[in-house]
C-alpha cells in the first residue's frame, strides 16, 4: 500500500483538476499513474517532500504503458507483441503531457 502524505497528496488533486485522471496500473504498484487522453505517466512520492516522474510518459497501447523503441530508423510504442508508430503528433501530445506535469509538479513543491 502507498502511504502518502498530505502534501503529496494535495499535488495529486490539484494534477486531477487539471484534467489528469488518477489511474493504477498493477506492475507499478509503489507508484500512482496518472493518464490524460492516450498519454500516461507513473508519479513516485518522494520522501518529505512532493511528487516526481518516475521515468518516461508514454503512450499507452491498449490501455497499458508502453516503451518507446526505435526500429530501422522508426520510433515505436511496444507493449507487449503490439505496437503503434511514434508519429509526431502521438510524440507531441507526449511531450504536452510531460511539460505540464512538470509544471503541476514545480508549482505545488
Amino acid at each position: 500500500m502507498l502511504e502518502l502524505s498530505p502534501k503529496q497528496i494535495g499535488i495529486l488533486e490539484k494534477i486531477a483538476a487539471n484534467g489528469f485522471a488518477i489511474v493504477a496500473f498493477p506492475l507499478y504498484a509503489s507508484a500512482v499513474g496518472v493518464r490524460k487522453g492516450n498519454c500516461a505517466a507513473l508519479l513516485t512520492p518522494v520522501p518529505n517532500s512532493g511528487m516526481r516522474l518516475l521515468g518516461d510518459p508514454c503512450w499507452l497501447v491498449n490501455g497499458n504503458l508502453s516503451v518507446r523503441v526505435q526500429r530501422g530508423g522508426v520510433g515505436f510504442y511496444v507493449w507487449k507483441k503490439q505496437e503503434v508508430e511514434a508519429t509526431a503528433e502521438r510524440l507531441a501530445e507526449v511531450g504536452a503531457l510531460r511539460r505540464e506535469l512538470e509544471d503541476l509538479l514545480t508549482t505545488v513543491a
